[in-house]
């Protein structure tokens, strides 16, 4: 299976091949979901907490003697049965992140990458260069690509001044390719990546 490659005015000036082994086949999208939860899940900042009895203000004094006074036996106010008192295996920091194995993050990229070559949705670029690194200069140069709302651009290395030109235009990033995700792919409408990153891609992915 062959891609346009393209330049800056969207002409075409040559043509990649993508190997039908690693985008030909079926997609598994039980495998892009694993992915996208678990990245979501690396994601939370888990600062949710709750007081425990130890932590309430209150006195820890006996409110009345045990026995005699024909009333419920009770050691403190900061008692979690009480109204204000401690919260019992209530939510504390912690960490929601865990690890997939490496095949399986692969296998969600391969999948997301060829659901959307088969959507039409990919577009590469020769080089990814908006002639001037101002955000004018790149949303011009998106335009003629045809790319509209959100849109993830991969290039081998992520160029600060590229950057900066894309960091105001909402929904749009810039990704290495040795670090885009799964999420990154099926998150975006549009994904535009340079030769060099695709050959990387298929290098990493194969």
């Amino acid at each position: 299976m062959k891609i346009n490659i393209v330049n800056a005015n969207n002409e075409p000036v040559g043509d990649f091949e993508l190997k039908d082994e690693l985008f030909g086949g079926r997609v598994n999208r039980d495998l892009i979901w694993e992915s996208v939860v678990q990245q979501n899940a690396a994601g939370r900042r888990g600062t949710h907490a709750t007081k425990t009895r130890a932590m309430v203000s209150g006195s820890g004094k006996k409110p009345w003697r045990q026995k005699g006074t024909g009333r419920a036996r009770v050691g403190e106010i900061r008692n979690p049965l009480w109204r204000k008192g401690g919260t019992v295996f209530g939510p504390q920091p912690r960490s929601y992140e865990y690890q997939m194995p490496k095949k399986a993050e692969r296998g969600a990229l391969r999948a997301a990458l060829a659901q959307k070559f088969r959507d039409g949705q990919v577009v590469v670029v020769d080089v990814l260069a908006p002639g001037e690194f101002k955000t004018k200069a790149a949303a011009a140069l998106l335009a003629r690509l045809g790319v509209t709302g959100k849109a993830v651009l991969i290039d081998v290395i992520v160029d600060d001044n590229i950057a900066r030109a894309v960091r105001n235009l909402p929904g749009v990033t810039l990704q290495a390719s040795g670090r885009v995700t799964a999420r990154d792919v099926v998150t975006a409408a549009h994904v535009i990546a340079t030769k060099p990153a695709m050959e990387k891609l298929q290098e990493a992915l194969g």
